[in-house]
């Protein structure tokens, strides 16, 4: 039986390598790609892949949104983050959202293709390296890493605040009202307890929601 895999990656480079090497294994059956979150999360409601391998940080919706957005929509499709970063950010954030592993890009491949049979599997998977980063068993997210209070859609919100988006800006790329741009903006300042755009940008940068330095 075939597992089936959906790619996301803003890298269009990337996607072609992961496409040509998960294409040459005869159990794995790449069923599409996206180049944002957004994308992804729509693909895998209307695919149902087994996995979707997933980039961390992109522009846009990125990977922590994206996947929180696929576990409340498809709860059976397994995310498995693919990133660059090692920071405890990235790792705790990927897996508090709803991944069920976590694997660096500078690894081999055949690594990559073992973490997606475990992942499809049911199983937690995070590479040599970052053993001391593995969340318990039970699939909540370490101690010192609170649950996020924030919706999938407050957290898209979040991150275009902290790429310097207006309010205008935010519901023209969201496809929203302004006004209701405008009350998502105010219910995560509530929820977070801040007050101006530079805490909230802080907050989306030390929580892995953006890697735009300000």
């Amino acid at each position: 039986m075939n597992i089936r895999v959906l790619l996301c990656d803003d890298h269009e480079i990337m996607r072609s390598s992961l496409r040509a090497l998960i294409e040459k294994q005869r159990d794995l059956r790449l069923v599409g790609e996206a180049a944002d979150g957004r994308e992804a999360a729509r693909l895998a409601r209307e695919l149902a892949p087994d996995v979707v391998v997933m980039d961390v940080a992109m522009l846009g919706v990125n990977g922590m949104v994206a996947t929180q957005r696929i576990r409340q929509e498809a709860p059976s499709v397994k995310v498995l983050a693919l990133s660059m970063h090692t920071d405890r950010r990235f790792v705790s954030g990927m897996f508090a959202a709803g991944a069920s592993g976590y694997l660096l890009k500078d690894c081999a491949f055949k690594e990559l293709a073992n973490a997606i049979r475990a992942t499809a599997c049911g199983k937690r998977y995070l590479c040599p390296g970052l053993e001391h980063l593995r969340p318990p068993d039970d699939g909540h997210a370490p101690p010192a890493s609170k649950p996020r209070p924030l919706t999938a859609k407050e957290l898209e919100v979040l991150q275009c605040i902290a790429e310097g988006l207006s309010t205008k800006e935010i519901a023209d790329k969201l496809h929203m009202a302004v006004k209701t741009a405008e009350s998502h903006r105010q219910h995560i300042m509530d929820k977070l307890g801040l007050h101006t755009v530079a805490e909230l940008t802080k907050y989306a940068l030390r929580e892995g929601l953006t890697s735009i330095e300000t």
